[in-house]
C-alpha cells in the first residue's frame, strides 16, 4: 500500500488535538527494553520541544504507542507521525543493531470533538499497561506522562 493511500481521506487540522495509536512492525516487543523505550519516548519529548505538537499524553506499550497531543500551526498529521517514526526507529535500529522497519506504515487517528473528555481520555490510555497485567501500580511503569499529573 503507497503512502498517498494510507493518508487517503484523513484529515488534517492545525490545533486540532488527536488521538493516535501506532503498531510496531510485526508487533516485536522492542519497548520492553527500558532503555530502547526511554529513547522512543526522548523523541515524543523532541517534537513537543520542537513546537510541532503539544504533547498532552502519551504511553509506550511493548509494541505499540497511544499518544494524545495537540498538532502545532502549520504541521500536518501524517507529516509529524512520520518525522516520528523515522527518528524513532533511527534510535531502536541502534539501539538493536539492526536495520528495517520498526513501525508499521499505518497508525489510527482519531481527531478529539469539542464534547469529549480529554482528561478521560487520557486516564484510559495511561492505564494501559494496568490492564495488560505489566504492572499492579502505574507507578512502576515508566513509558508514560501526561501534563495532569
Amino acid at each position: 500500500m503507497s503512502y498517498n493511500e494510507l493518508v487517503k481521506g484523513r484529515f488534517s487540522s492545525e490545533n486540532q488535538i488527536y488521538y493516535i495509536t501506532t503498531v510496531t512492525q510485526g508487533r516485536v516487543k522492542y519497548f520492553s527494553d527500558f532503555f530502547t523505550g526511554r529513547k522512543v519516548v526522548s523523541e515524543i519529548r523532541r517534537l513537543h520541544d520542537d513546537n510541532l505538537l503539544k504533547s498532552l499524553a502519551f504511553v509506550l506499550m511493548p509494541d505499540h504507542l497511544h499518544w494524545l497531543f495537540q498538532l502545532g500551526e502549520k504541521q500536518h498529521l501524517s507529516d509529524v507521525i512520520r518525522l516520528f517514526k523515522g527518528r524513532s526507529a533511527k534510535c531502536v535500529n541502534e539501539a538493536y543493531k539492526r536495520q528495517g522497519a520498526v513501525w508499521q506504515k499505518s497508525y489510527y487517528d482519531h481527531a478529539i470533538r469539542k464534547h469529549e473528555d480529554i482528561r478521560e481520555i487520557a486516564r484510559y490510555m495511561v492505564a494501559n499497561p494496568l490492564r495488560a497485567g505489566l504492572v499492579e501500580n502505574i507507578g512502576e511503569y515508566s513509558l508514560w506522562d501526561t501534563i495532569w499529573l
